[in-house]
């Protein structure tokens, strides 16, 4: 209850409603000249649907109050019915209404404002061809009840729906263009307002002269309240109706109309007058209805162009669209820009536009590449893809990378081709660049190499030349001295010879390697090759007072290997072991184990020192922990050794001192 008095309509709305009820009442009495009859056309049935249908359901019962309240004085003032009767007729008139706004907002289910096919269509038949049903049946049952007009039920019958039907159709769109456009002005233009009033003026005569009988028949006023409808559309059109539904009702009350005639023939023409108003009525909201549909369509497409060209103007690529035959006919903003011209600025007599436009806009030396493959394009219908230089409006050329498809119809021709262009000039200027820091780096790494390669040659031939430099000195005190040593200074020549040799040795591979010769490896055994490298680094093992001890397993495979490298790579790591241990006060002791693991020959180097900080890293070319080190001892020896197949790496012992281990495989096939 409280939510039904929230909702109660305001006054004013109130009293114009039940004004225009009573009026309406009025004009079908007015109307009712149809012998044995009171009605004929009910404009209140129009008005009420419309109400309802608009107004909130939360204040129906005040429409339906008014109505009531409306209908009782019609009936004091018009139709002089008794009062229960009268009461009867309304609820029937009530129950009308509600039935049909019901049925109409279910079936639309947003506001309803007649302008597609489905309102219309659902407001003839349900407002005006079911809704009636209810009011003609309590209405005829009423007058049959009380024996008004001495009509008969299924007599009334009939005259009651028409009549409801055609008020609903004549009147509520009347009544829905006046109440949602309450506080709204007309905005119309000029032209628009001398239209109106020129098809006013038309409808009125046109109107006036088929209603009157000077013109065949009543139907002429078709074409200009079909033209309403159309250039109107719902507004034109209730106007239109209203007005033909006034005109009709003077000449037909008059007296001059065709619907009008002797009392014999006095029912039939006023069915038939019912009928004509109901049909124009049908017609003119139909066509109504297409008009806005149309006009709906054609808005939401000019509004898709301009959200799609708004796109294609502020996308960030240059695009354009061109003719089947390839004649360009669209550039988009950005590509006028681009170019400083547009699609036909470059118009010339006796040529083509395709022509005048690639060349004024591709570089020279593309030129003949993009026409032979856009002629390819044109006459296959491929799509199009190649990256050229295009000339910008201030004269530069740029990069990009041009794209063109083939739009095609449903029977598969070509209608369009649209393109896309791309700039990638700071692309193929940043690749160019990237080009020419990868042909530095690379330059940059030989030189590196290089180095590198310099590097492990005099680390390689220094450690032979010193020993050579070593011994002659030594050769040299034992052969001045008195009286001479001789044998000693003979030890010291083998010595001698054999460093140099070594050096030699190492010579000979580096120039084998530049020769890109692979040197022989043969099948020995690393026990042999371990005690070698003991044997030339006895004598600086007893210079530093430090003992080698070497654990040889008595199974080993053979193993293929070339003999100086892994010889080389033994020295090496001896050397290390025996540097480690300088700072070592006693107990130095370097010591060496091979053994088989798994199918390797595995040799194991330990000292006693400080141990290694950077197990890893050690291995690095050029990195050192020596103070006048060079940092390539260990990456040649790694080197060496993966060569050979195996593995080189580091492990700390406990408590101190370090150990270096090697692998070689068994598998290795040796050379014969």
């Amino acid at each position: 209850m409280m939510r039904v008095w929230s909702h109660r309509p305001q006054f004013l709305h109130l009293a114009l409603f039940f004004a225009a009820y009573v009026l309406g009442s009025g004009f079908a009495q007015l109307l009712a000249i149809i012998p044995g009859t009171g009605i004929s056309i009910w404009p209140p049935s129009g008005l009420f649907i419309a109400t309802l249908v608009v107004a909130p359901r939360y204040s129906w019962p005040w429409w339906v109050l008014a109505g009531c309240l409306a209908e009782l004085l019609s009936n004091v003032l018009w139709f002089h019915s008794p009062l229960p009767a009268a009461f009867l007729i309304y609820t029937g008139n009530a129950l009308e209404a509600v039935t049909g706004a019901l049925l109409v907002r279910w079936t639309c289910r947003r506001p309803v404002r007649l302008e597609t096919l489905q309102e219309v269509l659902a407001f003839v038949v349900l407002a005006a061809g079911i809704a009636p049903i209810v009011s003609a049946t309590v209405g005829s049952a009423t007058v049959s009840w009380f024996g008004m007009l001495s009509q008969t039920f299924t007599g009334a019958w009939p005259l009651f729906w028409i009549g409801d039907a055609t008020g609903v159709l004549i009147v509520a769109p009347l009544a829905l263009v006046v109440i949602q456009n309450w506080r709204g002005t007309a905005q119309l233009s000029a032209a628009r307002w001398t239209e109106a009033a020129v098809l006013g003026l038309i409808f009125l005569g046109v109107a006036a002269l088929s209603l009157s009988g000077y013109l065949p028949f009543a139907y002429i006023i078709m074409p200009p309240l079909l033209w309403a409808a159309v250039r109107f559309e719902f507004k034109g059109a209730a106007v239109a109706l209203t007005v033909l539904a006034l005109i009709a009702a003077v000449f037909t009350v008059s007296g001059a109309s065709q619907f009008a005639g002797d009392p014999e023939s006095q029912k039939h023409r006023h069915i038939m007058l019912q009928l004509f108003l109901a049909i124009s009525a049908f017609s003119a909201l139909i066509v109504a209805a297409i008009s806005r549909q149309h006009q709906l369509a054609v808005l939401t497409l000019r509004q898709s162009e301009r959200s799609l060209r708004e796109l294609v103007e502020t996308v960030p690529a240059l695009i354009w669209c061109a003719a089947p035959d390839g004649e360009p006919i669209y550039f988009s903003q950005q590509l006028r820009d681009f170019f400083g011209f547009n699609v036909e600025d470059k118009d010339v007599a006796g040529a083509s536009r395709l022509s005048g436009v690639l060349k004024a806009i591709v570089h020279p030396d593309d030129l003949p590449t993009v026409k032979k493959l856009f002629a390819r394009s044109l006459s296959t219908g491929e799509p199009y893809a190649q990256r050229h230089r295009l000339r910008r409006f201030d004269g530069e050329y740029r990069w990009v990378e041009m794209r063109a498809a083939a739009m095609r119809s449903g029977d598969g021709a070509i209608v369009q081709w649209s393109g896309v262009c791309i700039d990638i000039d700071d692309q193929v200027r940043t690749q160019e660049e990237l080009r020419l820091a990868q042909d530095n780096l690379a330059r940059a790494s030989q030189a590196a190499s290089l180095a590198e390669l310099s590097a492990s040659i005099a680390h390689e031939v220094n450690q032979p030349l010193t020993a050579v430099m070593a011994n002659s000195h030594a050769c040299q005190r034992w052969l001045t001295a008195e009286p001479p040593y001789l044998e000693r200074a003979q030890n010291t020549v083998e010595s001698i010879i054999r460093d140099a040799k070594s050096a030699s040795d190492v010579v000979g591979r580096i120039r084998a390697l530049f020769r890109r010769t692979v040197q022989p490896k043969a099948s020995t055994t690393v026990s042999s090759v371990i005690a070698e490298a003991r044997d030339l680094m006895a004598e600086e093992a007893a210079r530093r007072r430090i003992r080698m001890d070497a654990e040889v397993a008595s199974d080993l495979p053979l193993v293929a290997l070339d003999r100086v490298q892994v010889q080389q790579v033994l020295v090496n790591l001896i050397r290390n072991g025996m540097e480690a241990m300088d700072s070592v006060p006693n107990d130095r002791v370097l010591r060496m184990r091979v053994r088989r693991v798994g199918d390797t020959v595995q040799t194991e180097i330990s000292d006693r020192g400080r141990g290694v900080e950077f197990p890893e890293k050690i291995f690095e070319p050029f990195f050192t922990t020596k103070e006048l080190g060079m940092g390539m001892g260990l990456a040649i020896c790694r080197s060496i050794v993966e060569s050979h197949g195996g593995r080189l790496w580091a492990e700390n012992n406990e408590p101190h001192g370090a150990t270096f281990i090697f692998t070689l495989p068994v598998e290795t096939k040796a050379a014969p």
